[in-house]
């Protein structure tokens, strides 16, 4: 999946999500996803329009399964927002962009 948003990994999701000084969103995605995949682009307007109040990375689960497990996603697309290491807010289902950020109005006002 082509795009802007940086991809996280088990590996990395630590240092580039919980240690964030930022409010992170994670998609979590898949490729075979595609609701995953409609909504990729308003996530990567979102980040263009407002990256310097929250950051927007995603998460491909059949690459990086502990990360995903260890947050119990079950569905996808899910996008977890994390503030300060804890998850603060969960979204599931694809959603037009309006309605992300009004649900993501707390991050990006």
């Amino acid at each position: 999946m082509a795009g802007t948003l940086k991809n996280v990994t088990d590996a990395s999701f630590d240092e580039d999500v919980l240690k964030n000084d930022k409010p992170v969103l994670v998609d979590f995605w898949a490729e075979w996803c595609g609701p995953c995949r409609m909504i990729a682009p308003s996530l990567e307007a979102i980040a263009a329009e407002h990256g310097d109040k929250i950051e927007i990375v995603k998460v491909n689960i059949d690459e990086n399964p502990d990360v995903a497990a260890r947050y119990g996603v079950m569905s996808i697309p899910t996008m977890n927002v994390y503030k300060a290491g804890e998850v603060v807010q969960t979204i599931v289902g694809a959603k037009p962009k309006a309605a992300l950020e009004r649900e993501l109005s707390d991050f990006l006002g």
